[in-house]
Protein backbone atom coordinates (compact mmCIF):
# COMPACT_ATOMS: atom_id res chain seq x y z
CA UNK A 1 0.00 0.00 0.00
CA UNK A 2 2.90 2.53 0.66
CA UNK A 3 6.06 0.57 0.04
CA UNK A 4 6.25 1.65 -3.68
CA UNK A 5 5.49 5.30 -2.86
CA UNK A 6 8.04 5.41 -0.43
CA UNK A 7 10.23 4.21 -3.00
CA UNK A 8 9.50 6.67 -5.35
CA UNK A 9 9.31 9.59 -2.98
CA UNK A 10 13.18 8.69 -1.99
CA UNK A 11 13.83 8.81 -5.34
CA UNK A 12 12.29 12.16 -6.18
CA UNK A 13 14.18 13.33 -3.16
CA UNK A 14 17.39 12.12 -4.10
CA UNK A 15 17.24 13.86 -7.47
CA UNK A 16 16.50 17.42 -6.11
CA UNK A 17 20.07 16.63 -3.88
CA UNK A 18 21.98 15.21 -7.16
CA UNK A 19 21.27 17.83 -9.08
CA UNK A 20 22.70 20.02 -6.70
CA UNK A 21 26.39 19.05 -7.10
CA UNK A 22 26.59 17.66 -10.36
CA UNK A 23 25.83 19.75 -13.80
CA UNK A 24 23.30 18.36 -16.19
CA UNK A 25 25.89 16.62 -18.54
CA UNK A 26 27.22 14.82 -15.29
CA UNK A 27 23.12 13.67 -13.68
CA UNK A 28 22.44 12.09 -16.91
CA UNK A 29 25.64 10.27 -17.69
CA UNK A 30 25.09 8.91 -13.31
CA UNK A 31 21.82 7.80 -13.78
CA UNK A 32 22.68 5.97 -17.09
CA UNK A 33 25.14 4.49 -15.61
CA UNK A 34 23.13 3.17 -12.11
CA UNK A 35 19.91 2.76 -14.11
CA UNK A 36 19.92 2.20 -17.24
CA UNK A 37 22.58 -0.78 -17.53
CA UNK A 38 21.35 -2.64 -14.69
CA UNK A 39 17.64 -2.18 -16.08
CA UNK A 40 19.22 -3.80 -19.91
CA UNK A 41 21.52 -6.52 -17.63
CA UNK A 42 18.56 -7.70 -15.77
CA UNK A 43 16.41 -7.72 -18.70
CA UNK A 44 19.04 -9.52 -20.50
CA UNK A 45 19.49 -12.40 -18.01
CA UNK A 46 18.13 -12.92 -14.81
CA UNK A 47 14.74 -11.80 -15.43
CA UNK A 48 14.30 -14.06 -18.77
CA UNK A 49 15.39 -16.83 -16.44
CA UNK A 50 13.28 -16.01 -13.70
CA UNK A 51 9.87 -15.67 -15.98
CA UNK A 52 11.19 -19.22 -17.32
CA UNK A 53 11.36 -20.72 -13.63
CA UNK A 54 7.29 -20.11 -13.62
CA UNK A 55 7.23 -22.44 -16.97
CA UNK A 56 10.04 -24.56 -16.62
CA UNK A 57 7.79 -27.29 -16.94
CA UNK A 58 6.62 -26.93 -20.41
CA UNK A 59 9.60 -25.04 -21.76
CA UNK A 60 13.37 -26.25 -22.11
CA UNK A 61 15.28 -23.47 -21.07
CA UNK A 62 16.49 -22.32 -24.66
CA UNK A 63 12.81 -21.73 -25.36
CA UNK A 64 12.00 -20.26 -22.36
CA UNK A 65 14.41 -17.59 -23.15
CA UNK A 66 13.76 -17.12 -26.77
CA UNK A 67 10.00 -16.78 -25.97
CA UNK A 68 10.75 -14.50 -23.50
CA UNK A 69 11.44 -11.73 -25.50
CA UNK A 70 8.37 -12.22 -27.80
CA UNK A 71 6.66 -8.84 -26.74
CA UNK A 72 2.10 -8.89 -26.10
CA UNK A 73 1.43 -5.59 -25.27
CA UNK A 74 -1.76 -7.02 -24.01
CA UNK A 75 -0.06 -9.13 -20.99
CA UNK A 76 3.37 -7.57 -19.79
CA UNK A 77 3.23 -9.65 -16.54
CA UNK A 78 4.90 -12.75 -17.76
CA UNK A 79 2.40 -15.17 -17.52
CA UNK A 80 2.38 -16.49 -20.13
CA UNK A 81 6.01 -15.92 -20.69
CA UNK A 82 6.95 -13.59 -22.92
CA UNK A 83 8.65 -10.59 -22.00
CA UNK A 84 7.80 -8.14 -18.76
CA UNK A 85 9.91 -5.84 -17.20
CA UNK A 86 9.31 -8.00 -14.37
CA UNK A 87 10.13 -6.26 -10.89
CA UNK A 88 12.28 -4.19 -12.73
CA UNK A 89 9.31 -1.84 -13.92
CA UNK A 90 10.33 0.26 -10.95
CA UNK A 91 13.67 0.97 -12.64
CA UNK A 92 12.24 1.79 -15.58
CA UNK A 93 10.37 4.05 -14.47
CA UNK A 94 12.46 6.21 -12.17
CA UNK A 95 15.06 6.18 -15.60
CA UNK A 96 12.06 7.62 -17.71
CA UNK A 97 11.01 9.81 -14.92
CA UNK A 98 14.52 11.35 -14.24
CA UNK A 99 14.86 12.41 -17.75
CA UNK A 100 11.67 13.00 -18.61
CA UNK A 101 11.20 15.23 -15.56
CA UNK A 102 14.46 16.97 -15.78
CA UNK A 103 13.61 20.47 -17.95
CA UNK A 104 10.84 20.57 -14.38
CA UNK A 105 13.53 19.82 -11.71
CA UNK A 106 15.83 22.31 -13.19
CA UNK A 107 12.89 25.08 -13.40
CA UNK A 108 12.59 24.34 -9.57
CA UNK A 109 16.10 24.77 -8.98
CA UNK A 110 16.25 28.30 -11.13
CA UNK A 111 15.44 31.97 -8.87
CA UNK A 112 11.77 31.96 -10.00
CA UNK A 113 11.55 27.89 -9.30
CA UNK A 114 12.69 28.27 -5.75
CA UNK A 115 10.35 31.49 -5.02
CA UNK A 116 7.21 28.81 -6.05
CA UNK A 117 8.91 26.28 -3.26
CA UNK A 118 8.68 28.81 -1.24
CA UNK A 119 5.52 30.08 -1.28
CA UNK A 120 4.34 26.25 -1.59
CA UNK A 121 6.54 25.70 1.51
CA UNK A 122 4.78 28.51 3.21
CA UNK A 123 1.28 27.45 2.36
CA UNK A 124 1.46 24.03 3.66
CA UNK A 125 2.90 25.14 6.94
CA UNK A 126 -1.70 25.27 7.60
CA UNK A 127 -2.92 22.47 9.92
CA UNK A 128 -3.71 18.82 7.15
CA UNK A 129 -2.40 20.95 4.00
CA UNK A 130 0.13 18.43 2.81
CA UNK A 131 -2.34 15.83 2.81
CA UNK A 132 -4.33 17.59 0.09
CA UNK A 133 -1.61 16.47 -2.00
CA UNK A 134 -3.61 13.11 -1.79
CA UNK A 135 -6.19 14.15 -4.04
CA UNK A 136 -4.19 14.53 -7.24
CA UNK A 137 -2.68 11.41 -6.92
CA UNK A 138 -6.34 9.90 -6.59
CA UNK A 139 -7.62 11.44 -9.80
CA UNK A 140 -3.81 9.80 -11.41
CA UNK A 141 -4.81 6.33 -9.66
CA UNK A 142 -8.25 6.12 -11.03
CA UNK A 143 -6.90 6.53 -14.66
CA UNK A 144 -5.68 2.79 -14.44
CA UNK A 145 -3.20 3.24 -16.14
CA UNK A 146 -1.19 0.19 -16.61
CA UNK A 147 -2.89 -0.97 -13.25
CA UNK A 148 -0.84 -1.29 -10.19
CA UNK A 149 1.88 -0.09 -12.07
CA UNK A 150 0.20 3.41 -12.95
CA UNK A 151 2.90 5.96 -14.74
CA UNK A 152 0.99 8.84 -14.22
CA UNK A 153 0.62 8.04 -10.42
CA UNK A 154 4.04 7.36 -9.71
CA UNK A 155 5.44 10.54 -11.89
CA UNK A 156 3.46 12.38 -9.09
CA UNK A 157 4.98 10.62 -6.11
CA UNK A 158 8.81 11.01 -7.75
CA UNK A 159 7.52 14.79 -8.27
CA UNK A 160 6.89 15.16 -4.72
CA UNK A 161 9.64 14.03 -3.38
CA UNK A 162 11.43 16.32 -5.37
CA UNK A 163 9.66 18.99 -3.97
CA UNK A 164 9.36 18.20 -0.42
CA UNK A 165 13.27 17.51 -0.33
CA UNK A 166 13.59 20.93 -1.78
CA UNK A 167 12.77 23.03 1.31
CA UNK A 168 13.12 21.98 5.15
CA UNK A 169 9.79 23.22 6.14
CA UNK A 170 8.00 20.71 4.50
CA UNK A 171 9.60 18.37 7.02
CA UNK A 172 8.69 20.72 10.16
CA UNK A 173 5.02 19.94 8.41
CA UNK A 174 5.29 15.98 8.08
CA UNK A 175 6.61 16.24 11.30
CA UNK A 176 3.61 17.77 13.07
CA UNK A 177 1.34 15.57 11.20
CA UNK A 178 3.03 12.01 11.34
CA UNK A 179 0.63 10.24 13.78
CA UNK A 180 -2.32 11.58 12.52
CA UNK A 181 -1.63 10.29 9.25
CA UNK A 182 -0.42 7.51 10.63
CA UNK A 183 -3.98 6.47 12.20
CA UNK A 184 -5.98 7.59 9.23
CA UNK A 185 -3.28 5.56 7.09
CA UNK A 186 -4.16 2.57 9.29
CA UNK A 187 -7.86 3.01 9.33
CA UNK A 188 -7.80 3.39 5.42
CA UNK A 189 -5.73 -0.01 4.46
CA UNK A 190 -7.84 -1.82 7.47
CA UNK A 191 -11.45 -0.74 5.47
CA UNK A 192 -10.25 -1.96 2.34
CA UNK A 193 -9.18 -5.04 3.66
CA UNK A 194 -12.23 -5.10 4.86
CA UNK A 195 -14.15 -3.93 1.73
CA UNK A 196 -11.92 -3.81 -1.30
CA UNK A 197 -11.99 -0.94 -3.65
CA UNK A 198 -12.33 -3.71 -6.60
CA UNK A 199 -15.52 -5.28 -4.98
CA UNK A 200 -17.66 -2.27 -6.81
CA UNK A 201 -18.09 -1.56 -9.81
CA UNK A 202 -15.93 1.15 -11.65
CA UNK A 203 -16.77 4.81 -11.41
CA UNK A 204 -20.29 4.14 -9.19
CA UNK A 205 -20.51 6.32 -6.46
CA UNK A 206 -19.45 3.80 -4.06
CA UNK A 207 -16.14 3.12 -6.09
CA UNK A 208 -15.10 6.59 -5.91
CA UNK A 209 -15.62 6.88 -2.35
CA UNK A 210 -13.80 3.76 -1.87
CA UNK A 211 -10.87 4.59 -3.87
CA UNK A 212 -10.67 7.85 -2.50
CA UNK A 213 -10.74 6.68 0.79
CA UNK A 214 -7.92 3.98 0.01
CA UNK A 215 -6.01 6.10 -2.28
CA UNK A 216 -5.68 9.20 0.63
CA UNK A 217 -4.96 6.69 2.86
CA UNK A 218 -1.86 5.62 0.69
CA UNK A 219 -0.15 9.41 1.21
CA UNK A 220 -1.35 9.52 4.57
CA UNK A 221 1.08 6.28 5.54
CA UNK A 222 3.60 7.82 2.81
CA UNK A 223 3.56 10.80 4.75
CA UNK A 224 3.88 8.84 8.26
CA UNK A 225 6.71 6.96 7.24
CA UNK A 226 8.67 9.70 6.24
CA UNK A 227 7.63 11.64 9.71
CA UNK A 228 8.69 8.36 11.60
CA UNK A 229 11.74 7.93 10.06
CA UNK A 230 12.54 11.34 10.61
CA UNK A 231 11.90 11.21 14.17
CA UNK A 232 13.66 7.92 14.97
CA UNK A 233 15.77 7.12 11.99
CA UNK A 234 17.82 10.04 11.57
CA UNK A 235 21.32 8.72 12.00
CA UNK A 236 23.84 6.65 11.03
CA UNK A 237 25.62 3.40 11.74
CA UNK A 238 27.64 0.30 10.06
CA UNK A 239 24.72 -1.56 9.24
CA UNK A 240 22.86 1.18 7.94
CA UNK A 241 25.75 2.22 5.30
CA UNK A 242 26.04 -1.15 4.86
CA UNK A 243 22.46 -1.58 3.82
CA UNK A 244 22.52 1.78 1.74
CA UNK A 245 25.01 0.45 -0.92
CA UNK A 246 23.29 -2.80 -1.10
CA UNK A 247 20.24 -1.46 -1.64
CA UNK A 248 20.61 -1.59 -5.66
CA UNK A 249 21.82 -5.05 -5.99
CA UNK A 250 19.18 -6.86 -3.92
CA UNK A 251 16.55 -4.88 -5.44
CA UNK A 252 17.48 -6.33 -8.70
CA UNK A 253 18.36 -9.94 -7.18
CA UNK A 254 15.61 -10.60 -5.01
CA UNK A 255 12.97 -11.72 -6.92
CA UNK A 256 15.00 -14.28 -9.09
CA UNK A 257 16.22 -15.64 -5.59
CA UNK A 258 12.35 -15.73 -4.37
CA UNK A 259 11.07 -17.49 -7.44
CA UNK A 260 13.87 -20.01 -7.62
CA UNK A 261 13.58 -20.85 -3.91
CA UNK A 262 9.85 -21.11 -3.79
CA UNK A 263 10.05 -23.51 -6.79
CA UNK A 264 11.84 -26.12 -4.06
CA UNK A 265 10.12 -24.96 -1.72
CA UNK A 266 6.43 -25.46 -2.52
CA UNK A 267 6.93 -29.01 -3.11
CA UNK A 268 7.61 -30.05 0.43
CA UNK A 269 5.21 -31.73 2.24
CA UNK A 270 4.90 -28.99 5.20
CA UNK A 271 2.12 -26.69 6.07
CA UNK A 272 2.36 -22.85 4.39
CA UNK A 273 3.26 -21.38 8.08
CA UNK A 274 6.66 -23.37 7.17
CA UNK A 275 6.94 -22.75 3.80
CA UNK A 276 6.57 -19.28 3.65
CA UNK A 277 9.11 -18.13 6.26
CA UNK A 278 11.33 -20.82 4.70
CA UNK A 279 11.08 -19.18 1.27
CA UNK A 280 12.29 -15.64 3.03
CA UNK A 281 14.88 -16.78 4.78
CA UNK A 282 16.56 -18.76 2.04
CA UNK A 283 15.94 -16.69 -0.35
CA UNK A 284 17.03 -13.69 1.48
CA UNK A 285 20.35 -15.63 2.34
CA UNK A 286 20.98 -16.38 -1.04
CA UNK A 287 20.55 -12.55 -2.13
CA UNK A 288 22.91 -11.36 0.60
CA UNK A 289 25.07 -13.78 -0.83
CA UNK A 290 25.42 -13.04 -4.04
CA UNK A 291 25.59 -9.41 -2.99
CA UNK A 292 28.58 -10.36 -1.20
CA UNK A 293 30.50 -11.61 -4.40
CA UNK A 294 29.25 -8.77 -6.55
CA UNK A 295 30.56 -5.99 -4.44
CA UNK A 296 34.30 -7.57 -4.58
CA UNK A 297 34.17 -6.78 -8.47
CA UNK A 298 34.26 -3.59 -10.24
CA UNK A 299 32.42 -5.01 -13.88
CA UNK A 300 30.21 -6.57 -11.63
CA UNK A 301 29.16 -3.28 -9.69
CA UNK A 302 28.64 -1.50 -13.06
CA UNK A 303 26.25 -4.16 -13.97
CA UNK A 304 24.36 -3.68 -10.39
CA UNK A 305 24.48 -0.17 -10.92
CA UNK A 306 27.26 0.24 -8.16
CA UNK A 307 29.87 2.81 -7.80
CA UNK A 308 33.16 1.63 -9.44
CA UNK A 309 35.82 1.16 -6.10
CA UNK A 310 38.85 3.06 -5.89
CA UNK A 311 42.11 1.99 -6.53
CA UNK A 312 43.14 2.83 -3.15
CA UNK A 313 39.91 1.64 -1.23
CA UNK A 314 39.19 -1.55 -0.26
CA UNK A 315 35.97 -3.98 0.24
CA UNK A 316 36.20 -4.13 3.90
CA UNK A 317 36.39 0.08 3.82
CA UNK A 318 33.05 0.27 2.01
CA UNK A 319 31.12 -0.53 5.14
CA UNK A 320 31.95 3.02 6.28
CA UNK A 321 31.34 4.67 2.81
CA UNK A 322 27.72 6.31 1.92
CA UNK A 323 26.54 5.63 -1.11
CA UNK A 324 23.71 7.56 -2.47
CA UNK A 325 20.25 6.37 -2.82
CA UNK A 326 18.65 5.56 -6.39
Amino acid sequence: MWHMPMLFIISGAATYFALGYRSVGQYIRERFLRLFIPLAFGILTFVPFTIYIQHSDVLSLQEGYIGFFHIDLNQLDGMNGAFTPAHLWFILFLFVFSLAGLPIFQWLRSEKGRRVIESLATAMQAPLSLTVLGIPLTFAAATGILGAMNPLYYFLVFFYGFVLASDSRFQQSIDRLTWVVLVYGIFAATLNAIVPTESYTAWTPQWMASGLIYQMGRWALTLATLGLGHRFLNFTNHVLQYASEAAMPLYLLHMTFSVVTGDFVIQLDAPVAVKYPLIVLVATGLTLLAYELIRRWNVARLLFGMKPFKKDVSVSSTMTTVQPKI
